[in-house]
């Protein structure tokens, strides 16, 4: 069902009046909805967008990051701006919706205030009314779909799978996908995909002869236009995830190939070349400044909202970069006008999703019920309470990171705790419970085994040198997303701005300087061997569990972070007032 202009605004206002508290009569709720929702047609060819949703079915809280350090050439630079830097760059006034949705700025009250975003049943309902004055307009999926939930744990991604299908999901590209194994991903892509879902990437092959795994691209024919999308999936997979996952195929870049792709395509007719990608937005940047002959690049990975395009300028002209942020939080809406056989102009629209503005599409929230039945009693548990804010986002820690750092060092007897920098996980309001799906939403993975290690302090420097490294290396081609593993007992100073192996300083326990000989015990998740797979510790949320369980209350944490050095006045950063 659709539905027509009219009637969805209609429909916008009633949702806004009864779900907001800011909203106290029909009239205000209408000039709210229009506002946010009511986007006019523009040009010929059309591709709504949304990246990085972590299988979040239903509305959440996600908290912005206040740590979004960009170093030497990228500082000042979206996407690492944060809080007001943000809101200038941008145009955003201080205190509205948008400053809410894409900035951490007094984040509990505002919460408190407009609500919940995103959600598979909102967003339904947005796709069709954009898609309704768009017509052929493609829903292009960045990846990272599967993954991130209890029940997407569970039915090995099936839930995703489906839901995607509902929502009208015409191509997409991957990364965690890849940790269902080789096997799973092609049982969906051949099977429950084949003939609806275009699962493109031009940079996955196989080891042996080096010949696609996937379809490199699609072409489809919009109001007459011959258009194409090329996937990109993450180049770093089997280093960043555990490489027996995928151990038949190979990953990267291949911007040579790239290259050749894009030629192609536009050699069979193609008047726009958009590239699906999953690199991240400083490799996208730096991508689009090396390849010719893409209109756009509409990327994820790492979870930034990005709400105007970067025009990047290469020798073919200019490509467009985009990034719609994560948890079904964001939809991207990117119109083309297409003339003489090129793309002359265009608008960009990066929608926030706020839950209670739109009404629930009723087929996917008949579908998402459908899911969650088996699991609901589980899903609701309540393992504890907490009085504080628990975020994951910021390159050196998160609350809720904090959290599993404690909880870590408390069950395993451990003097140090590592946990990774994953971008993904969901925000809880102070006072909340903390259900075990709320647990999930952190530690949901196929590879959840904890460990205990032996570690002297040179390995422990080495450690945290390697994912320094891999988040500020000058060249984003040698950045792999996430941020800087979280850290638990122990205390550090870097300089991100440092060349490898000489960030990391002053590393301390206890105010006792690490000795590099010395043996420390360091619990730790998530690990990328199979060595560590086939020892099997204990489920990460099986720890966590019990810990909260002890606790029973979560006092609000105090982070422990690194002194950063080298970041005064830096864009990226806003200290909080602990």
């Amino acid at each position: 069902m659709s539905l027509n202009r009219r009637e969805f605004l209609q429909a916008l206002a009633i949702a806004s009046a009864g779900g907001m508290s800011l909203q106290s009569n029909f009239a205000n709720a209408q000039t709210t909805a229009q506002k946010f929702y009511d986007l006019p047609k523009f040009g010929n060819v059309h591709f709504l967008h949304f990246t990085d949703c972590h299988a979040q079915l239903l509305p959440i809280y996600f908290r912005e990051p206040n740590v979004n350090l960009g170093i030497g050439a990228q500082e000042g630079k979206t996407p690492h701006l944060v809080g007001e830097y943000f809101l200038k760059a941008n145009g955003i006034k201080p205190g509205t919706r948008d400053a809410h949705a894409f900035t951490y700025l007094d984040y509990v009250a505002a919460a408190q205030n407009y609500g919940k975003v995103g959600g598979f049943a909102h967003m339904a309902t947005l796709i069709k009314q954009i898609k309704a004055s768009r017509p052929g307009a493609l829903l292009l999926d960045g990846g990272d779909t599967w993954q991130g939930s209890g029940t997407s744990l569970w039915t090995n991604g099936q839930d995703m799978v489906d839901a995607a299908l509902l929502l009208g999901v015409d191509v997409m590209t991957p990364h965690w996908e890849m940790t269902l194994g080789e096997k799973r991903v092609m049982e969906i892509v051949n099977g429950d995909f084949k003939g609806k879902v275009s699962f493109v990437a031009q940079n996955i092959k196989t080891a042996d002869f080096g010949d696609s795994v996937f379809n490199p691209y699609v072409m489809k024919v919009q109001n007459g236009i011959q258009v194409a999308v090329i996937g990109q999936a993450f180049p770093y997979t089997p280093i960043a995830n555990p490489r027996y996952f995928t151990p038949d195929w190979t990953f990267g870049i291949q911007e040579e190939n790239l290259q050749k792709t894009i030629n192609e395509v536009k050699a069979k007719g193609a008047k726009v070349v958009v590239l699906l990608s999953h690199n991240g937005m400083d490799v996208d940047l730096k991508m689009a400044s090396r390849v010719t002959g893409l209109d756009a690049i509409m990327g994820g990975h790492t979870h930034d909202g990005v709400p105007i395009p970067v025009k990047v300028k290469n020798s073919g002209g200019v490509t467009l970069v985009t990034n719609a942020g994560s948890n079904t939080k964001f939809l991207g809406v990117l119109d083309f006008d297409v003339k003489g056989g090129k793309a002359v102009d265009f608008r960009y629209k990066l929608f926030p999703i706020f839950s209670n503005m739109i009404p629930a599409d009723p087929a996917m929230n008949k579908l998402i019920q459908k899911i969650r039945a088996p699991y609901e009693a589980k899903l609701n548990e309540k393992l504890a309470t907490t009085e504080g804010l628990l975020y994951r986002r910021g390159n050196f820690n998160g609350s809720f990171d904090q959290l599993i750092l404690d909880a870590l060092m408390a069950q395993k007897n451990a003097e140090i705790a590592f946990s990774p920098g994953f971008r993904w996980g969901t925000s809880l309001l102070p006072g909340q419970a903390i259900t075990r799906e709320n647990l999930l939403d952190q530690t949901a993975i196929t590879y959840p085994y904890t460990t205990v290690t032996n570690m002297n302090g040179e390995m422990i420097k080495t450690i945290l040198e390697d994912v320094a490294d891999n988040l500020f290396n000058p060249d984003p081609y040698y950045q792999q997303g996430g941020d800087m593993v979280r850290v638990g007992g122990l205390q550090y100073t870097i300089d991100p701005a440092e060349t490898a192996g000489k960030r990391i300083t002053d590393m301390r326990l206890n105010g006792k300087a690490i000795e590099p000989n010395k043996t420390y015990k360091v619990a730790g998740w998530a690990p990328v061997s199979e060595e560590a797979k086939n020892a099997g510790g204990e489920a990460i949320w099986d720890v966590i569990e019990r810990h909260l369980r002890d606790v029973k209350v979560v006092k609000a944490v105090q982070l422990n972070e690194p002194i950063i050095k080298g970041v005064k006045n830096n864009p990226g950063m806003v200290a909080l007032k602990s």
